[in-house]
């Protein structure tokens, strides 16, 4: 059979000619009507509104098969939608009913497809709800404004959910992001006003700094240089590197300045008594206790700097000469424990430079002083270990006068790592209030 004699019959089927009119045969609930005129022959005329129908036949199958193969099925509804309407008044002839039945089971999967989605959607936009809530007690500003970045970003990627949900989930999500930035911005507001009162106090103390640096009462002038000195201590503020370094200098500068003087008030002393004559151990114990201040200074400076300048005050308290007494072992011990926190400092540097995963260290202050205090306890393990390994092996040593050299040894260094271990502790104390306080 040719194709226009198949055309034909499949023509006659679904149509038929009457009164010079072409007919659609009653079809999807619908009476017949005409759909055209007779111009040449009624099989022509037959023919021509069956070729229509192929026409509009190959549009659904081209529809349906992006429909198949797609992912985003929905996005082809409308069109589904729009072709089965427009099988209600197109004028052809043909199975109209089969191509009715093929759109609709279309469109029914894609509401199963939607329907699901849907459901996986809110699932999703449910989590990044829940994530935004539990950001209301964050603190960490950082990481919980790149992670508020995320859910924002999530939000908008993730498709829509049933309509009677999505007001109230996009109201949630809003309300517990909003509520994350007006508390950053109560921050920012409050760490601004805390930054300009730190500001305030360190230009305070330098004003005094600056006000005794040339004063002649050395002795008083040394006790309000060192209260000067622990209040600075005391500040403990956290402003921009390059400000608080120019801050530190000025004040460190008329600090200085004054025990430049001191000394060489020192030295015009001694120049002016006998030919020999010693020191006074009230003259002794004053150069000790600027030492002692200097050292407990460099705890402000550059661990690479401090280092240098502590080796050359060891050397210089060497040159002060010996005084007894309770008031100079107290110094002493100042001098010590000062001088023993910067070498501590610095082979945690050295450490963290060296370290094997060359991974950079945290930014922020708070993480930056936590993240000190951890390497700190890591590294008083293998300390208390070789303490431990020290004592047990003096335990065991034979009380023979033959291992007395031996003996002193292992007590020198046992003495030592009690002091590096005494050391890190109170360096892990003042990093973890450095941290609170950042925090």
């Amino acid at each position: 059979m040719e194709p226009t004699d198949h055309l034909l019959a499949e023509a006659k089927r679904y149509g038929y000619v009457e009164a010079d009119g072409v007919w659609l045969r009653p079809v999807l609930s619908q009476p017949a009507r005409q759909i055209g005129l007779v111009k040449e022959s009624d099989d022509a005329a037959l023919r021509y509104f069956a070729q229509r129908f192929e026409t509009l036949r190959a549009k659904v199958d081209a529809l349906l098969e992006k429909m198949e193969t797609s992912d985003n099925k929905g996005s082809f509804l409308m069109k589904a939608l729009h072709l089965k309407e427009q099988l209600l008044t197109y004028d052809g002839l043909g199975d109209f009913v089969a191509l009715h039945r093929r759109l609709t089971e279309a469109e029914e999967a894609v509401a199963v497809t939607v329907a699901r989605n849907r459901e996986k959607n809110l699932a999703t936009k449910i989590g990044f709800v829940q994530e935004a809530e539990a950001l209301r007690d964050s603190v960490e500003w950082i990481s919980a404004s790149e992670k508020v970045k995320d859910l924002r970003q999530g939000w908008l990627k993730t498709g829509p959910v049933d309509k009677a949900m999505t007001d109230e989930l996009e109201r949630r999500f809003q309300a517990a992001i909003q509520e994350f930035f007006d508390r950053r911005k109560a921050f920012q507001s409050d760490k601004k006003a805390m930054t300009l009162r730190v500001q305030t106090r360190y230009r305070d103390l330098i004003q005094q700094a600056e006000s005794l640096k040339n004063s002649d009462q050395f002795e008083t002038t040394s006790r309000q240089l060192k209260q000067l000195q622990q209040a600075w201590r005391e500040v403990n503020g956290n402003l921009p590197k390059k400000q608080a370094s120019e801050l530190w200098i000025k004040f460190r500068a008329a600090n200085n300045h004054f025990f430049e003087r001191l000394k060489a008030h020192i030295a015009a002393q001694q120049a002016t008594g006998a030919p020999g004559a010693p020191a006074t151990p009230e003259v002794l114990l004053a150069r000790k206790r600027a030492l002692a201040e200097r050292a407990e200074a460099l705890m402000h400076i550059p661990p690479q700097e401090a280092i240098h300048q502590a080796k050359a005050l060891q050397a210089e308290w060497k040159q002060v000469g010996t005084v007894r007494g309770e008031e100079s072992d107290r110094i002493w011990q100042r001098f010590m424990v000062a001088c023993d926190k910067i070498f501590e400092l610095s082979a945690l540097e050295y450490h963290l430079r060296k370290r094997a995963d060359g991974a950079p260290l945290p930014t922020a202050p708070a993480d930056r002083a936590r993240f000190r205090a951890d390497t700190l306890r890591t590294l008083l393990i293998d300390d208390n270990q070789e303490l431990a390994t020290l004592r047990d092996n003096l335990d065991k040593l034979s009380p023979s006068a033959a291992n007395d050299a031996f003996r002193q040894m292992l007590q020198t260094k046992i003495r030592s790592f009690e002091r590096k271990i005494r050391t890190k502790n109170d360096l892990i104390a003042l990093f973890s209030q450095q941290a609170q306080a950042a925090s």
